[in-house]
């Protein structure tokens, strides 16, 4: 993937066209790259993950003092450290295909940085970061809801959903095997649809939409809770 190609695929994924393309491109580049290749005009991402991860700092931040008014410091402060880990970023960043726009050296792209949970989340922020210089907080605020809070907030509201059908699965019929299919992809790259259907060995129980594959299995899942009570499960 080129330069071009990268910039475009990223920017329909995260919803926003950068004025300056050069910022897109720094936040996308590591440090193996320019090493390698001896470039010397475009930096590698560290400074805008430094200034991202303030920026996410502040938001998320914002977000947990918002929407939990009576949880204290400490609930609030543990609570934006899950929220914001590494292992959240990446699964974040995997859900934008990140991943796939980033430029490594050879060396670090044989060894794997392309799925190093660790990259992917200071990319995350570095985006964020380059996205805050280029077009301001409500911009960067748009993609830490659209790309990092959303998917973490669709999680929390639905949490229990998948758990609550396997466990009530197991209650009638020990041995259960539930199993989440996509089974439709809809919408424009950056707002896509997806609907996911659960089966229980085999024979569909319910369907789910989502902005992510995530969310929609959650979906069906809590769809699927209240059709167990109607199963004949001698015939399941």
């Amino acid at each position: 993937m080129n330069s071009q190609e990268a910039v475009e695929s990223l920017e329909r994924e995260i919803g926003y066209t950068f004025k300056n393309k050069e910022l897109l491109l720094e936040a996308l580049t590591h440090s193996s790259y320019t090493n390698e290749m001896k470039i010397n005009k475009r930096n590698h991402y560290e400074r805008l993950e430094f200034l991202g991860d303030a920026v996410l700092e502040l938001l998320s931040s914002e977000f947990l003092f918002e929407r939990f008014p009576d949880v204290p410091e400490g609930g609030l402060s543990k609570k934006r450290a899950s929220m914001v880990c590494e292992q959240s970023l990446a699964i974040c960043a995997r859900s934008m295909n990140l991943g796939d726009c980033i430029f490594f050296g050879k060396g670090e792209e044989a060894a794997g940085g392309r799925n190093k949970d660790s990259i992917l989340a200071d990319v995350t922020e570095a985006v964020l970061g380059a996205i805050y210089l280029d077009g301001g907080l409500e911009r960067a605020r748009d993609y830490v809801n659209r790309h990092v809070l959303f998917e973490l907030k669709e999680d929390e509201l639905f949490v229990d959903s998948k758990t609550i059908l396997q466990e009530r699965v197991q209650h009638f019929k020990e041995g259960g095997v539930l199993e989440y299919t996509v089974i439709k992809e809809s919408g424009p790259e950056h707002a896509k649809i997806f609907t996911v259907q659960v089966s229980l060995d085999g024979k569909p129980l319910a369907e789910g939409e989502g902005h992510t594959k995530k969310s929609a299995q959650q979906e069906a899942a809590k769809a699927a809770i209240p059709t167990l009570e109607k199963l004949d499960w001698k015939t399941v």
